[in-house]
Protein backbone atom coordinates (compact mmCIF):
# COMPACT_ATOMS: atom_id res chain seq x y z
CA UNK A 1 0.00 0.00 0.00
CA UNK A 2 2.80 2.34 0.68
CA UNK A 3 3.89 2.02 -3.00
CA UNK A 4 0.44 2.16 -4.49
CA UNK A 5 0.26 5.94 -2.19
CA UNK A 6 3.92 6.50 -3.71
CA UNK A 7 2.96 6.93 -7.17
CA UNK A 8 -0.54 8.82 -6.95
CA UNK A 9 -1.08 11.75 -8.66
CA UNK A 10 -3.58 14.30 -6.65
CA UNK A 11 -6.06 14.29 -8.88
CA UNK A 12 -9.73 15.72 -7.73
CA UNK A 13 -11.65 13.49 -4.87
CA UNK A 14 -14.80 11.71 -5.72
CA UNK A 15 -18.44 11.56 -4.50
CA UNK A 16 -16.80 10.70 -0.72
CA UNK A 17 -14.86 13.47 -0.93
CA UNK A 18 -11.53 12.02 0.20
CA UNK A 19 -8.22 12.96 -1.27
CA UNK A 20 -4.87 11.31 -2.07
CA UNK A 21 -3.56 14.42 0.54
CA UNK A 22 -5.86 12.79 3.47
CA UNK A 23 -4.62 9.36 2.84
CA UNK A 24 -0.87 10.43 2.59
CA UNK A 25 -0.65 12.24 5.48
CA UNK A 26 -2.65 9.50 7.61
CA UNK A 27 -0.65 8.04 10.38
CA UNK A 28 0.71 4.81 10.55
CA UNK A 29 -1.84 2.78 12.84
CA UNK A 30 -4.50 4.59 10.27
CA UNK A 31 -2.99 3.14 7.01
CA UNK A 32 -3.15 -0.66 8.92
CA UNK A 33 -6.65 -0.07 9.44
CA UNK A 34 -7.68 1.11 5.71
CA UNK A 35 -5.50 -2.16 4.92
CA UNK A 36 -7.22 -4.56 7.42
CA UNK A 37 -10.47 -3.05 5.91
CA UNK A 38 -8.83 -3.97 1.81
CA UNK A 39 -8.45 -7.35 3.53
CA UNK A 40 -11.81 -7.63 4.76
CA UNK A 41 -13.10 -6.53 1.07
CA UNK A 42 -10.48 -8.83 -0.21
CA UNK A 43 -12.06 -12.01 1.21
CA UNK A 44 -15.50 -11.00 2.31
CA UNK A 45 -16.40 -9.62 -1.54
CA UNK A 46 -18.30 -6.83 -0.49
CA UNK A 47 -17.30 -2.91 -1.18
CA UNK A 48 -18.70 0.02 0.17
CA UNK A 49 -21.63 1.38 -1.98
CA UNK A 50 -20.05 4.68 -1.81
CA UNK A 51 -17.60 3.43 -4.77
CA UNK A 52 -20.04 2.47 -7.08
CA UNK A 53 -20.56 6.11 -7.39
CA UNK A 54 -19.16 9.35 -9.67
CA UNK A 55 -19.32 12.17 -10.88
CA UNK A 56 -18.99 13.26 -14.60
CA UNK A 57 -17.55 16.63 -15.72
CA UNK A 58 -17.97 17.49 -19.61
CA UNK A 59 -15.12 19.11 -20.93
CA UNK A 60 -15.44 20.74 -24.40
CA UNK A 61 -13.48 19.18 -27.76
CA UNK A 62 -11.07 21.71 -28.90
CA UNK A 63 -12.85 23.36 -32.36
CA UNK A 64 -15.57 21.33 -32.01
CA UNK A 65 -19.33 22.95 -32.19
CA UNK A 66 -19.85 23.50 -27.86
CA UNK A 67 -23.39 23.04 -28.61
CA UNK A 68 -23.64 19.56 -29.42
CA UNK A 69 -23.55 17.15 -26.50
CA UNK A 70 -21.42 14.57 -28.59
CA UNK A 71 -18.24 16.79 -28.38
CA UNK A 72 -17.91 17.06 -24.96
CA UNK A 73 -14.72 14.29 -23.24
CA UNK A 74 -15.79 13.31 -19.82
CA UNK A 75 -13.87 13.50 -16.90
CA UNK A 76 -14.91 10.96 -14.09
CA UNK A 77 -14.49 11.62 -10.55
CA UNK A 78 -14.40 8.04 -8.65
CA UNK A 79 -13.07 7.37 -4.93
CA UNK A 80 -9.47 8.23 -4.43
CA UNK A 81 -10.00 5.13 -1.33
CA UNK A 82 -11.18 2.56 -4.36
CA UNK A 83 -8.49 3.50 -6.84
CA UNK A 84 -5.94 3.21 -4.28
CA UNK A 85 -7.78 -0.30 -3.76
CA UNK A 86 -7.90 -0.95 -7.44
CA UNK A 87 -4.33 -0.24 -7.68
CA UNK A 88 -2.80 -2.96 -5.78
CA UNK A 89 -5.28 -5.17 -7.40
CA UNK A 90 -3.78 -4.25 -10.54
CA UNK A 91 -0.27 -4.53 -9.72
CA UNK A 92 -1.52 -8.03 -9.06
CA UNK A 93 -3.17 -8.70 -12.22
CA UNK A 94 -0.37 -7.26 -14.26
CA UNK A 95 2.00 -9.29 -13.05
CA UNK A 96 -0.24 -12.47 -14.02
CA UNK A 97 -1.24 -11.45 -17.50
CA UNK A 98 2.90 -10.69 -18.24
CA UNK A 99 3.97 -13.50 -16.83
CA UNK A 100 2.04 -15.53 -18.89
CA UNK A 101 2.16 -13.68 -21.88
CA UNK A 102 -1.59 -12.87 -22.06
CA UNK A 103 -0.97 -9.52 -23.48
CA UNK A 104 -0.28 -8.53 -27.02
CA UNK A 105 3.72 -7.69 -27.45
CA UNK A 106 2.63 -4.22 -29.36
CA UNK A 107 -0.36 -3.01 -26.65
CA UNK A 108 1.88 -0.29 -24.97
CA UNK A 109 -0.67 1.25 -22.84
CA UNK A 110 0.42 1.67 -19.65
CA UNK A 111 2.69 -0.84 -19.31
CA UNK A 112 6.18 -1.30 -17.49
CA UNK A 113 9.27 0.52 -19.84
CA UNK A 114 6.60 1.50 -23.18
CA UNK A 115 5.27 4.06 -24.79
CA UNK A 116 3.05 4.98 -27.48
CA UNK A 117 6.53 5.74 -29.36
CA UNK A 118 6.87 2.04 -29.95
CA UNK A 119 3.70 1.74 -31.97
CA UNK A 120 4.81 4.71 -34.10
CA UNK A 121 7.82 3.18 -34.73
CA UNK A 122 6.77 -0.19 -36.69
CA UNK A 123 4.60 2.38 -38.48
CA UNK A 124 7.26 4.64 -39.82
CA UNK A 125 9.84 1.76 -40.32
CA UNK A 126 7.18 -0.10 -42.40
CA UNK A 127 6.40 2.81 -44.62
CA UNK A 128 10.28 3.59 -45.07
CA UNK A 129 11.16 0.19 -46.34
CA UNK A 130 8.10 -0.50 -48.12
CA UNK A 131 9.21 2.63 -50.29
CA UNK A 132 13.03 1.02 -50.20
CA UNK A 133 11.18 -1.78 -52.35
CA UNK A 134 9.09 0.27 -54.29
CA UNK A 135 6.16 -1.24 -52.38
CA UNK A 136 2.87 -0.05 -51.58
CA UNK A 137 2.18 0.19 -47.96
CA UNK A 138 -1.85 0.41 -47.08
CA UNK A 139 -2.59 1.26 -43.27
CA UNK A 140 -6.26 1.18 -41.86
CA UNK A 141 -7.37 3.49 -38.85
CA UNK A 142 -10.05 1.96 -37.09
CA UNK A 143 -12.52 4.04 -34.43
CA UNK A 144 -14.18 1.90 -31.73
CA UNK A 145 -17.21 3.43 -30.81
CA UNK A 146 -17.82 4.09 -26.98
CA UNK A 147 -15.02 1.61 -26.84
CA UNK A 148 -15.20 1.53 -22.70
CA UNK A 149 -19.37 1.69 -22.91
CA UNK A 150 -19.92 -1.29 -25.06
CA UNK A 151 -16.79 -3.60 -23.25
CA UNK A 152 -18.50 -6.85 -23.18
CA UNK A 153 -18.07 -7.91 -19.06
CA UNK A 154 -18.89 -11.57 -19.79
CA UNK A 155 -15.82 -11.55 -22.24
CA UNK A 156 -13.85 -10.24 -19.66
CA UNK A 157 -14.83 -12.35 -16.83
CA UNK A 158 -14.63 -15.53 -19.68
CA UNK A 159 -10.62 -14.57 -20.52
CA UNK A 160 -9.78 -14.49 -17.18
CA UNK A 161 -11.51 -18.05 -16.60
CA UNK A 162 -9.53 -19.40 -19.79
CA UNK A 163 -6.36 -17.96 -18.37
CA UNK A 164 -6.51 -19.95 -15.11
CA UNK A 165 -6.69 -17.18 -12.40
CA UNK A 166 -9.36 -18.35 -9.93
CA UNK A 167 -10.07 -16.84 -6.05
CA UNK A 168 -10.64 -13.81 -4.77
CA UNK A 169 -9.41 -11.77 -7.87
CA UNK A 170 -11.91 -13.35 -10.36
CA UNK A 171 -14.91 -13.03 -7.90
CA UNK A 172 -13.62 -8.81 -6.96
CA UNK A 173 -13.11 -8.31 -10.92
CA UNK A 174 -16.61 -9.33 -11.17
CA UNK A 175 -18.29 -6.99 -8.42
CA UNK A 176 -16.04 -4.15 -9.93
CA UNK A 177 -17.95 -4.69 -12.91
CA UNK A 178 -21.65 -4.58 -12.10
CA UNK A 179 -23.58 -1.08 -12.95
CA UNK A 180 -22.22 1.97 -11.42
CA UNK A 181 -24.34 5.09 -10.80
CA UNK A 182 -23.23 8.98 -11.89
CA UNK A 183 -24.38 12.35 -12.05
CA UNK A 184 -23.59 15.17 -14.34
CA UNK A 185 -21.77 18.19 -12.48
CA UNK A 186 -21.72 21.80 -14.16
CA UNK A 187 -20.61 23.74 -11.62
CA UNK A 188 -23.12 23.25 -8.83
CA UNK A 189 -25.75 22.36 -10.72
CA UNK A 190 -26.22 17.97 -10.73
CA UNK A 191 -28.34 16.09 -13.33
CA UNK A 192 -30.09 13.14 -12.65
CA UNK A 193 -29.02 9.69 -11.70
CA UNK A 194 -27.62 7.49 -14.74
CA UNK A 195 -26.00 3.41 -14.64
CA UNK A 196 -23.09 3.52 -16.53
CA UNK A 197 -22.66 0.18 -18.18
CA UNK A 198 -19.41 -1.28 -19.43
CA UNK A 199 -16.35 -0.79 -18.07
CA UNK A 200 -16.14 1.87 -15.69
CA UNK A 201 -13.97 4.92 -16.85
CA UNK A 202 -11.18 6.96 -14.86
CA UNK A 203 -10.33 3.51 -12.34
CA UNK A 204 -6.94 2.66 -12.52
CA UNK A 205 -8.00 -1.20 -13.55
CA UNK A 206 -10.40 0.04 -16.49
CA UNK A 207 -7.44 -0.40 -19.15
CA UNK A 208 -6.18 -3.88 -17.79
CA UNK A 209 -9.87 -5.10 -18.16
CA UNK A 210 -10.45 -3.50 -21.48
CA UNK A 211 -7.00 -4.88 -22.68
CA UNK A 212 -8.36 -8.68 -21.95
CA UNK A 213 -11.61 -7.47 -23.63
CA UNK A 214 -9.79 -6.88 -26.89
CA UNK A 215 -6.83 -8.93 -26.93
CA UNK A 216 -9.13 -11.67 -28.85
CA UNK A 217 -10.02 -9.18 -31.84
CA UNK A 218 -6.23 -9.29 -32.36
CA UNK A 219 -6.08 -12.98 -32.54
CA UNK A 220 -8.26 -13.10 -35.90
CA UNK A 221 -5.93 -11.00 -38.17
CA UNK A 222 -4.31 -12.64 -40.50
CA UNK A 223 -0.32 -12.83 -39.73
CA UNK A 224 0.43 -11.22 -43.11
CA UNK A 225 -0.89 -8.17 -42.01
CA UNK A 226 1.33 -5.59 -39.09
CA UNK A 227 -1.36 -4.98 -36.59
CA UNK A 228 -1.25 -2.48 -33.40
CA UNK A 229 -3.64 -2.52 -30.29
CA UNK A 230 -3.64 1.27 -29.80
CA UNK A 231 -5.96 2.61 -31.84
CA UNK A 232 -6.89 -0.55 -33.70
CA UNK A 233 -3.98 -0.05 -36.59
CA UNK A 234 -3.47 -2.45 -39.27
CA UNK A 235 -1.17 -2.60 -42.80
CA UNK A 236 0.06 -4.38 -44.86
CA UNK A 237 2.93 -3.94 -47.72
CA UNK A 238 3.42 -5.56 -50.69
CA UNK A 239 3.91 -4.72 -54.66
CA UNK A 240 0.64 -5.87 -56.05
CA UNK A 241 -2.35 -4.01 -54.86
CA UNK A 242 -4.25 -6.59 -55.45
CA UNK A 243 -2.70 -8.84 -52.80
CA UNK A 244 -2.66 -5.91 -49.90
CA UNK A 245 -6.59 -5.64 -51.25
CA UNK A 246 -7.60 -9.16 -50.56
CA UNK A 247 -5.29 -9.40 -46.90
CA UNK A 248 -6.70 -6.25 -46.15
CA UNK A 249 -10.43 -7.09 -46.55
CA UNK A 250 -9.68 -10.45 -44.78
CA UNK A 251 -8.48 -8.59 -41.97
CA UNK A 252 -11.75 -6.47 -41.64
CA UNK A 253 -13.98 -9.23 -42.28
CA UNK A 254 -12.89 -10.99 -38.98
CA UNK A 255 -12.41 -7.50 -37.16
CA UNK A 256 -16.18 -7.21 -37.93
CA UNK A 257 -16.43 -10.28 -35.78
CA UNK A 258 -15.88 -7.79 -32.61
CA UNK A 259 -19.68 -6.70 -33.26
CA UNK A 260 -20.24 -10.25 -31.41
CA UNK A 261 -18.29 -9.46 -28.72
CA UNK A 262 -19.85 -6.45 -27.54
CA UNK A 263 -17.17 -3.73 -29.36
CA UNK A 264 -18.72 -1.72 -32.08
CA UNK A 265 -16.32 -0.15 -35.05
CA UNK A 266 -17.40 2.85 -36.51
CA UNK A 267 -16.99 2.48 -40.13
CA UNK A 268 -17.43 6.29 -40.71
CA UNK A 269 -14.90 7.24 -38.70
CA UNK A 270 -12.20 4.60 -40.04
CA UNK A 271 -10.18 6.05 -42.11
CA UNK A 272 -7.50 4.59 -44.59
CA UNK A 273 -4.20 5.90 -45.99
CA UNK A 274 -2.30 4.99 -49.13
CA UNK A 275 1.42 5.44 -48.72
CA UNK A 276 3.21 5.22 -52.20
CA UNK A 277 5.56 7.80 -53.68
CA UNK A 278 4.31 6.60 -57.48
CA UNK A 279 2.32 10.09 -59.08
CA UNK A 280 -0.24 7.85 -60.44
CA UNK A 281 -2.03 4.93 -58.52
CA UNK A 282 -5.28 3.42 -58.01
CA UNK A 283 -6.54 3.22 -54.65
CA UNK A 284 -7.78 0.13 -53.31
CA UNK A 285 -11.54 -0.19 -52.28
CA UNK A 286 -11.97 -1.54 -48.80
CA UNK A 287 -15.74 -2.33 -47.38
CA UNK A 288 -16.70 -2.40 -43.67
CA UNK A 289 -20.25 -3.46 -42.58
CA UNK A 290 -21.53 -2.65 -45.83
CA UNK A 291 -19.95 0.92 -45.54
CA UNK A 292 -16.65 2.21 -48.26
CA UNK A 293 -13.83 3.15 -46.11
CA UNK A 294 -12.78 6.64 -46.82
CA UNK A 295 -9.24 7.46 -48.06
CA UNK A 296 -7.02 10.82 -46.99
CA UNK A 297 -3.82 12.03 -47.48
CA UNK A 298 -2.62 11.99 -44.25
CA UNK A 299 -3.85 11.05 -40.34
CA UNK A 300 -3.35 11.55 -36.70
CA UNK A 301 -2.20 8.76 -35.35
CA UNK A 302 -1.12 8.64 -31.40
CA UNK A 303 -0.51 12.47 -31.68
CA UNK A 304 1.76 12.37 -34.92
CA UNK A 305 0.47 13.32 -38.51
CA UNK A 306 1.45 10.48 -40.74
CA UNK A 307 0.90 11.81 -45.04
CA UNK A 308 1.14 9.55 -47.45
CA UNK A 309 4.49 10.13 -48.56
CA UNK A 310 5.77 10.29 -44.72
CA UNK A 311 7.23 13.60 -45.35
CA UNK A 312 5.63 15.09 -42.25
CA UNK A 313 4.73 19.06 -43.40
CA UNK A 314 1.10 18.41 -41.90
CA UNK A 315 2.33 17.71 -38.71
CA UNK A 316 5.39 19.64 -38.49
CA UNK A 317 2.86 22.60 -39.27
CA UNK A 318 0.70 21.60 -37.10
CA UNK A 319 3.33 21.51 -34.03
CA UNK A 320 4.34 24.70 -34.77
CA UNK A 321 1.09 26.05 -34.82
CA UNK A 322 0.43 24.47 -31.19
CA UNK A 323 4.05 25.78 -30.31
CA UNK A 324 3.16 29.50 -31.62
CA UNK A 325 0.30 30.11 -29.46
CA UNK A 326 1.52 28.68 -26.05
CA UNK A 327 4.39 31.18 -26.51
CA UNK A 328 1.49 33.49 -25.16
CA UNK A 329 2.13 32.05 -21.79
CA UNK A 330 5.88 33.49 -21.64
CA UNK A 331 4.85 36.43 -23.11
CA UNK A 332 2.17 36.69 -19.95
CA UNK A 333 4.68 35.86 -17.69
CA UNK A 334 7.97 37.77 -18.78
CA UNK A 335 6.61 40.88 -17.84
CA UNK A 336 9.69 43.34 -16.96
CA UNK A 337 7.91 44.73 -13.75
CA UNK A 338 6.42 41.44 -12.10
CA UNK A 339 6.95 38.76 -14.85
CA UNK A 340 8.80 35.54 -13.33
CA UNK A 341 12.82 35.43 -13.45
CA UNK A 342 14.55 33.63 -15.90
CA UNK A 343 15.02 29.88 -14.19
CA UNK A 344 10.66 29.80 -13.85
CA UNK A 345 10.56 30.59 -17.43
CA UNK A 346 12.62 28.30 -18.61
CA UNK A 347 11.39 25.87 -16.42
CA UNK A 348 7.77 26.66 -17.81
CA UNK A 349 9.54 26.11 -21.66
CA UNK A 350 10.44 23.12 -21.10
CA UNK A 351 7.60 21.49 -19.45
CA UNK A 352 4.94 23.27 -22.04
CA UNK A 353 6.55 23.78 -25.30
CA UNK A 354 9.52 21.78 -25.59
CA UNK A 355 7.97 18.98 -24.53
CA UNK A 356 5.31 19.11 -27.85
CA UNK A 357 8.88 19.33 -29.66
CA UNK A 358 9.97 16.54 -28.08
CA UNK A 359 7.33 13.77 -28.15
CA UNK A 360 7.50 11.54 -31.17
CA UNK A 361 10.86 13.37 -32.57
CA UNK A 362 12.78 9.96 -32.78
CA UNK A 363 9.62 9.43 -35.60
CA UNK A 364 9.30 12.76 -37.44
CA UNK A 365 12.80 13.71 -37.22
CA UNK A 366 13.52 11.61 -40.40
CA UNK A 367 11.94 14.59 -41.89
CA UNK A 368 13.78 16.54 -44.61
CA UNK A 369 16.38 19.32 -42.61
CA UNK A 370 14.00 21.88 -44.88
CA UNK A 371 11.03 21.08 -42.92
CA UNK A 372 12.52 20.45 -39.54
CA UNK A 373 14.11 24.40 -39.58
CA UNK A 374 10.60 25.03 -39.19
CA UNK A 375 10.73 24.73 -35.75
CA UNK A 376 13.78 26.13 -34.91
CA UNK A 377 12.15 29.39 -35.10
CA UNK A 378 10.37 28.55 -32.22
CA UNK A 379 12.94 27.11 -30.26
CA UNK A 380 15.04 30.76 -30.40
CA UNK A 381 11.70 32.75 -30.11
CA UNK A 382 11.19 31.07 -26.58
CA UNK A 383 14.96 31.24 -25.34
CA UNK A 384 14.92 35.12 -26.69
CA UNK A 385 11.59 35.32 -24.29
CA UNK A 386 13.27 33.26 -21.52
CA UNK A 387 16.57 35.33 -21.28
CA UNK A 388 15.24 38.58 -22.13
CA UNK A 389 17.61 38.68 -25.15
CA UNK A 390 17.24 40.87 -28.10
CA UNK A 391 15.84 39.84 -31.73
CA UNK A 392 19.90 40.47 -32.95
CA UNK A 393 21.35 38.14 -30.58
CA UNK A 394 23.34 35.03 -31.48
CA UNK A 395 21.97 32.21 -31.48
CA UNK A 396 24.80 30.28 -30.22
CA UNK A 397 24.98 32.83 -27.17
CA UNK A 398 21.59 31.74 -26.55
CA UNK A 399 22.36 28.39 -26.12
CA UNK A 400 25.22 29.14 -24.22
CA UNK A 401 23.10 31.45 -21.63
CA UNK A 402 20.08 29.34 -21.06
CA UNK A 403 22.10 25.80 -21.18
CA UNK A 404 20.06 24.60 -24.00
CA UNK A 405 20.84 22.55 -26.87
CA UNK A 406 20.13 22.81 -30.52
CA UNK A 407 16.85 20.97 -31.19
CA UNK A 408 18.86 18.31 -33.80
CA UNK A 409 21.68 17.77 -30.79
CA UNK A 410 18.36 17.58 -28.43
CA UNK A 411 16.36 15.05 -31.29
CA UNK A 412 19.53 12.87 -31.19
CA UNK A 413 20.00 12.72 -27.34
CA UNK A 414 16.64 11.48 -27.34
CA UNK A 415 16.83 9.07 -30.68
CA UNK A 416 19.97 7.89 -28.07
CA UNK A 417 18.22 7.12 -25.02
CA UNK A 418 15.28 5.31 -27.16
CA UNK A 419 17.65 3.27 -28.30
CA UNK A 420 19.53 2.25 -25.14
CA UNK A 421 16.45 1.81 -23.42
CA UNK A 422 15.26 -0.83 -26.06
CA UNK A 423 18.34 -2.48 -26.50
CA UNK A 424 18.90 -4.76 -23.08
CA UNK A 425 15.25 -5.96 -23.44
CA UNK A 426 15.16 -8.94 -25.17
CA UNK A 427 11.42 -9.12 -24.88
CA UNK A 428 10.82 -5.86 -26.44
CA UNK A 429 9.24 -6.41 -29.92
CA UNK A 430 10.83 -3.23 -31.66
CA UNK A 431 14.32 -4.80 -30.70
CA UNK A 432 14.41 -7.12 -33.68
CA UNK A 433 14.21 -4.29 -35.76
CA UNK A 434 16.66 -2.00 -34.05
CA UNK A 435 19.78 -4.38 -34.52
CA UNK A 436 18.50 -5.61 -38.28
CA UNK A 437 20.35 -4.45 -40.90
CA UNK A 438 19.29 -6.47 -43.52
CA UNK A 439 18.25 -3.51 -45.53
CA UNK A 440 21.34 -1.68 -45.02
CA UNK A 441 22.82 -2.50 -48.33
CA UNK A 442 19.54 -1.70 -50.49
CA UNK A 443 19.36 1.57 -48.69
CA UNK A 444 23.40 2.63 -49.32
CA UNK A 445 21.70 1.65 -52.89
CA UNK A 446 19.15 4.43 -52.70
CA UNK A 447 20.38 7.13 -50.88
CA UNK A 448 17.27 9.93 -52.27
CA UNK A 449 15.80 6.71 -49.56
CA UNK A 450 15.88 7.82 -45.99
CA UNK A 451 16.32 5.16 -43.73
CA UNK A 452 14.01 4.06 -40.77
CA UNK A 453 15.10 4.31 -37.46
CA UNK A 454 16.98 1.64 -36.58
CA UNK A 455 19.42 2.12 -39.63
CA UNK A 456 19.73 5.85 -39.09
CA UNK A 457 20.98 5.33 -35.46
CA UNK A 458 23.30 2.01 -36.51
CA UNK A 459 26.11 4.18 -35.16
CA UNK A 460 25.22 3.84 -31.77
CA UNK A 461 25.96 0.38 -31.59
CA UNK A 462 29.31 1.21 -31.14
CA UNK A 463 28.75 2.44 -27.87
CA UNK A 464 27.49 -0.83 -26.75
Amino acid sequence: MHTALSVIKHTSPGPDEVTYSMLEHLSAHSLLNILYMFNRIWKEHVSPDCWKRAFIIPIPKPVKDPQDPLNYGPIVLTSCMCKLFERIINVRLVHILEKNECIYPFQSGFRKSRSTIDNLMPLETNIRVAFLKRNHLVSIFFDIYKAYDNTWRYGIMKNLYELGIRGNLPIFVQNFLKPRFFRVRMRNTYSNIFCQEGVPQSCVLSVTLFVLAINPILSVIPQTVQKIYVDLHISCYARNMQLIERRLQTAINNIEWSNKSGFTISAHKTIDIHFCKRPLHLDPEFVLSGVPIRFQDDYKFLGIVFDKRLTFPPNISSLRKRCLRSLNILITLSNTSWGADRSCLLCVYRSIIRSMIDYGSVVYGSARPSYLKRLEYVHHQALRMCLGALRTSPIPSLYAEAFEPSLSSRRDKLSLSYYFRILPNDNHPLRGTLLNGNNNRLFNARPSCIPHFGLRNISFRHFS
